[in-house]
Formats: C-alpha cells, structure tokens, sequence
C-alpha cells in the first residue's frame, strides 16, 4: 500500500470490511495477491480504491431498478428497527452477493411483551411495506423461504396466538409448535388471527415509514449510492428525526 493508508482514519476502512464480508482471511490474501499481481503488470503501487475495486468485483450486479427496490427495502428495515428500538442496526448494504441486507443485534433490554412482539413483527414486515408505500408493489423476496421476512413474522404471530399467552382467544391453551403449524391449514379461524396480527404488524411499519418519508428517501438514496452504510451513519440520519 501508499503512504495514502497512514493518512487514514479507522472508519475509512469500514466499508472495505463490510465488502470483505463472508469472505476468510485466506480469500483476502488471494484477493490481496491477484491484485498486487495486477498492479506490477502495470507498474504502479496499490491503492485503497484497487483493493475496493477488486472486492466488489466478486459480487453480483444489480439493475438500476433493483438496486433501487432493494435500497427501499432495506431502508424501510433500518429505520423500523430504529424508531421501534427493536435491535441496534450494524450496518445496511444494497448489492453484496446481488442481495440486501440489514444486519442488526436485538435490543435485549426490551421487556417481550405484546407491544415488543408486534414491533418485531413490524421490522421484519418493514422492508415490504417500504417497497408498497414508495413503489406501489412488493416483489416476492419478502417471502418464499422458510427463513424469509414472512415466514419468521407468521411464525411470530403464530406463536403470539398458540404459544406466548397474547391470544384473545384461549390465551392460557399451549399448542405446540408443530401442532399449531399444520393448525393453519385446518383451523380457518386460527389463521384468521394470525392474519389480522400480521396486517396490524405491517400497518405499524407503514405508519412509520409515511410518517419520516424524507428520512426513509435520504437512506434509500444513500444506500443506492453508496451500496454500504455503517451503523453510525444510519443512526445520524435517523437521529435528525428527534430534531425536527
């Protein structure tokens, strides 16, 4: 490397390791070598940029619309997460692995009452509510896996409803898990409920994303941009909204 790296404060290195991301220190020196490699072909030293360049080179592109999509998305999941205080987010990224993400640690000082239970559900609906308030619509990458947004938010109601004591209906009967599952083809009532709390989930995230519209575009466009936001970064942004 230059002399350019001694000038470089810590959070200059940060998105270079949220590129890095998944990958082992053996991939990094492969990837350090192959660049190096590259560069005394052409006679010149390595900078920060190459090393970027080269890291994002093994990743998927997006379209211009998805990126676009996703950057809704994800933005729509950070700020629920945020303004709920659900989790402390990480960091938000667009295009790694031609996906998004937005990887966070769950508050665990938050008392799991009902209130926690739908505020969660919310996050995790957040990213396809986003997509139907700015867009419209909602691809279907908001569900069809069993480890998707849906999944885990209908697990959690699910749960709400068979197992945790929220329900208004039979609320001390435990069901298992299993049992409650294969409830949901059967007991057209039980699904019922579970349905009405995942459409009260999704209306908490619609109402936060309506009401902080400029902040939730000032991540998204960002997140576009930029591809990759820290956790400091999106809480700066998201702090604006105590200050107006």
């Amino acid at each position: 490397m230059t002399d350019q790296s001694s000038s470089l404060a810590p959070e200059s290195l940060r998105p270079l390791a949220m590129l890095a991301l998944g990958r082992t220190g053996a991939d990094i020196e492969r990837l350090v070598r192959d660049v190096r490699r590259t560069l005394r072909r052409e006679r010149r030293t390595m900078v920060w940029a190459d090393l970027e360049a080269a890291l994002r080179s093994g990743h998927t592109k997006m379209s211009d619309d998805l990126r676009w999509r996703a950057s809704v998305h994800e933005a729509g999941h950070a700020l629920v997460y945020a303004l709920t205080g659900i989790a402390e987010i990480k960091m938000a990224s667009v295009g790694l692995h031609g996906v998004g993400v937005v990887a966070t640690v769950a508050n665990d000082r938050l008392p799991e009452t009902e209130t926690w239970l739908m505020n969660s559900m919310a996050a995790l609906l957040a990213g396809r509510a986003a997509e139907l308030v700015v867009l419209g619509d909602a691809l279907a990458g908001a569900g069809g896996a069993a480890e998707s947004d849906l999944a885990r938010a209908t697990d959690m109601a699910l749960a709400a409803e068979t197992a945790l004591g929220f329900s208004r209906h039979r609320p001390l009967l435990y069901r298992p898990s299993g049992m409650a599952a294969n409830m949901l083809g059967l007991d057209q009532q039980l699904a019922g409920r579970v349905n009405d709390r995942l459409e009260a989930a999704e209306k908490i995230a619609r109402q936060l994303i309506e009401d902080h519209r400029d902040v939730h575009n000032e991540i998204a466009e960002k997140l576009r941009s930029v591809g990759i936001l820290s956790g400091d970064e999106l809480g700066e942004m998201i702090a604006n909204i105590r200050q107006r």
